[in-house]
């Protein structure tokens, strides 16, 4: 009995300790504070503009098709504005890029654009950086630097859809400074 005790415990911590130091791999910092210090609460319409995760990218990313992975980048960027008006800011009147070079946000209070977007296979990952811009002046007020969020999910497309909502949280701090929305 006892030599199938021993085995049958170490092997046990075998399976038990990679789990934890394998889930730390893919730990990412969620910056649920504030940092810019632009009060972006009274601006209430806003352009969001495109997450442009690079059509002509398509045989990196495993897709047989430019036009299959051209349709995913909308399909993210449809799912990403749904979740900013419906869950990240309410409230407020959102409009999105149509596309990658949609960048005319006259007449809103705030444009919302993203850069050095790509995508960490390895960590399950999607990087990007944010500008928080005042059409009026055509001026930044606030950035947030090039840094990873993770998506928690399976497949690439999960995955950037998570990333995606992990951004709309951040976005949620720096423009109603509000904390992360609680799921239920």
């Amino acid at each position: 009995m006892k030599r199938f005790v021993i085995p049958a415990v170490l092997f046990s911590l075998c399976l038990a300790l990679p789990a934890p130091m394998m889930a730390g791999r893919h730990s990412v910092p969620r910056y649920l504070n504030k940092e810019t210090a632009a009060d972006m609460k009274n601006m209430n319409r806003i352009f969001i503009g495109w997450v442009d995760l690079g059509p002509d990218d398509w045989g990196a990313h495993g897709y047989s098709t430019k036009t299959e992975w051209t349709n995913v980048i909308e399909s993210l960027n449809s799912s990403f504005n749904s979740n900013l008006l419906a869950t990240y800011l309410p409230g407020k009147t959102l409009v999105a890029a149509k596309g990658k070079d949609d960048t005319n946000a006259a007449g809103y209070d705030l444009y919302i654009k993203f850069s050095d977007v790509h995508v960490d296979y390895d960590n399950y990952h999607l990087i990007l950086a944010i500008h928080f811009i005042d059409p009026k002046t055509n001026t930044e007020i606030g950035s947030i630097p090039v840094r990873p969020y993770y998506g928690n999910d399976w497949g690439l497309r999960g995955y950037l859809n998570e990333a995606l909502k992990d951004v709309g949280t951040k976005l949620r701090v720096e423009v109603t400074g509000a904390p992360e929305v609680k799921k239920h």
